[in-house]
């Protein structure tokens, strides 16, 4: 195959262009950011930061619903989580429960991908166990064309993020930064450095967003509990790293 066969194949195969986006951005993990991923700086371990991943193994986390560890579908490769395409891992939550917290992590979807991180997380109403923060290919997914309430940082099916969120997210592929921060009542999704929604639990809002959800018969759903947070397993393939919390007083 000459340059300009390979060319135009690689223009028609939507999989080949994040074969080769995947080999390049490992290449850049490699050789620019290996060393700092998944470490704390002395001012985040001050600040009270402390790691969710450490970059070599799963310790710390547990399959949603059982004392037994993730399946085959999480795996660790050179300091980054992936979530495995169609290999089932099953969702997975962190032993801890939190209740007051920042939560900061970086992630990247496959192309039609779709994932999420959630957040208030029990393991008492299996229909509904949390908050989701979206993580998702907005535009080829087909949960992600219902609507900005379905799409990326939206809480999942309740409440949709700011329009300015789609000129922050970056391109399926490469690497977002997210960010949940929950005090008292009051929560905030963040996407590439800017907040993109804000929400106040037990708020008019809330309960309008949650009544013409799928989560409208969830008891609880929508109120202040201490919980776990959960990675998700959609079958699809997601990467993650960089994965941090700190308790807020």
């Amino acid at each position: 195959m000459n340059g300009r066969d390979f060319a135009d194949s690689l223009r028609k195969n939507p999989a080949m262009q994040f074969a080769l986006l995947t080999l390049l951005l490992s290449f850049t993990t490699i050789a620019s950011q290996g060393a700092e991923l998944n470490q704390l700086t002395p001012q985040e371990k001050t600040a009270g930061w402390k790691l969710l991943f450490n970059g070599k193994d799963l310790a710390g986390w547990r399959l949603y619903g059982k004392e037994t560890p993730p399946g085959p579908g999480w795996k660790v490769e050179e300091g980054i989580l992936k979530k495995l395409a169609d290999v089932r891992g099953g969702d997975i939550i962190t032993a801890d429960m939190f209740e007051d917290f920042e939560l900061s992590w970086e992630w990247r979807i496959s192309p039609a991908g779709n994932n999420g991180v959630k957040y208030l997380v029990t393991e008492s109403r299996p229909s509904a166990p949390g908050h989701e923060y979206q993580m998702i290919d907005d535009a080829l997914n087909p949960d992600g064309k219902v609507g900005p309430i379905r799409q990326t940082a939206s809480f999942y099916d309740v409440l949709p993020p700011s329009p300015q969120k789609d000129k922050l997210l970056k391109p399926v592929g490469e690497w977002n930064a997210s960010r949940i921060v929950l005090r008292g009542p009051h929560v905030e999704h963040w996407l590439n450095g800017d907040k993109v929604l804000k929400y106040e639990l037990g708020s008019d809002a809330v309960k309008a967003g949650i009544a013409k959800s799928k989560f409208k018969s969830a008891t609880g759903f929508g109120e202040k509990i201490r919980g776990h947070i959960m990675l998700t397993d959609h079958h699809d393939e997601c990467w993650f790293r960089n994965i941090k919390i700190r308790e807020l007083k």
